[in-house]
């Protein structure tokens, strides 16, 4: 008697095969060409017997992808399942500085969805040290600058720059339709205006916001930490950046990245913290 056919995902698209088809046999049968064989996120390094919900992508070195294949592709080595939320997400990013810039390349490489990235200033000489900006770049603003750079990274990511300082009024209006707000901002005083009056417009949405993140100390105390009912904070909570306690890309970047991680896991009902 024989079997059913069973249902799996290849490159991104849903596909039904017979049951017992080999890995290999399905490369040969769709790019017999491809040199990299990626099973549910990671490179396969032997043949085996495909199962039901099996996540395939077969990849070309060297090969320039067409445009409707570059998501997909780009996905490969993501966990499994997490593409599919992603790709519909909103998410907010308030300052383009060090944690800003840092937080929209990762989660455009993670390909969210639609970024809403808010800055007034312009790209000059010492944002290079830390963030993700280049020496052509510099006088350019900084949503300019950064949504030129998120579209060579992942041209599918939907961009939404506002060139604005950011106040108490115009918060609501400008993150209106985020699922998770990034505060990335260098002061305390618009750190806490952000968080007040966002939680005020969208009472219950989670933000991620940093503080302690300054110098060159040991990157382990930078943690993240839920410090309210819809609020995480990233950092150590002491290390502010003062006169003899400079910002420098390696903690930055601990740090931006941390609240990458968070609001990938808020997106998928996941705690940051758990």
């Amino acid at each position: 008697m024989m079997k059913p056919p069973i249902h799996i995902r290849l490159c991104e698209k849903d596909l039904l095969v017979p049951s017992g088809t080999r890995l290999l046999e399905l490369r040969e049968q769709h790019k017999p060409g491809a040199d990299v064989v990626v099973l549910n996120g990671f490179p396969a390094a032997e043949d085996c017997v495909l199962a039901e919900g099996d996540e395939v992508v077969l990849i070309t070195r060297g090969e320039i992808p067409r445009e409707e294949d570059l998501e997909a592709l780009m996905a490969a080595r993501h966990t499994p399942g997490v593409h599919d939320v992603l790709k519909d997400a909103v998410v907010g990013i308030a300052g383009l500085g060090g944690l800003g810039s840092s937080v929209a390349v990762a989660l455009a490489r993670v390909g969210i969805g639609t970024l809403v990235l808010a800055d007034f200033d312009v790209v000059e000489p010492s944002n290079l040290n830390r963030q993700q900006y280049f020496i052509d770049q510099i006088g350019q603003f900084k949503t300019e600058a950064i949504s030129a750079n998120l579209r060579r990274i992942h041209p599918g990511v939907t961009l939404e720059p506002h060139r604005m300082r950011l106040d108490a009024e115009n918060v609501p209006n400008v993150f209106a339709s985020v699922q998770v707000l990034v505060e990335a901002f260098d002061t305390a005083e618009a750190k806490a205006m952000l968080v007040e009056s966002f939680a005020r417009a969208r009472p219950g949405v989670p933000m991620v916001a940093a503080s302690g993140l300054a110098g060159h100390g040991a990157g382990n105390p930078i943690l993240t930490r839920k410090l309210g009912n819809a609020l995480w904070v990233v950092g150590d909570l002491e290390a502010a950046a003062a006169p003899g306690m400079g910002l420098m890309a390696p903690r930055v970047g601990i740090a931006a990245h941390h609240q990458a991680n968070a609001v990938i896991r808020l997106l998928l009902g996941e705690s940051p913290t758990a």
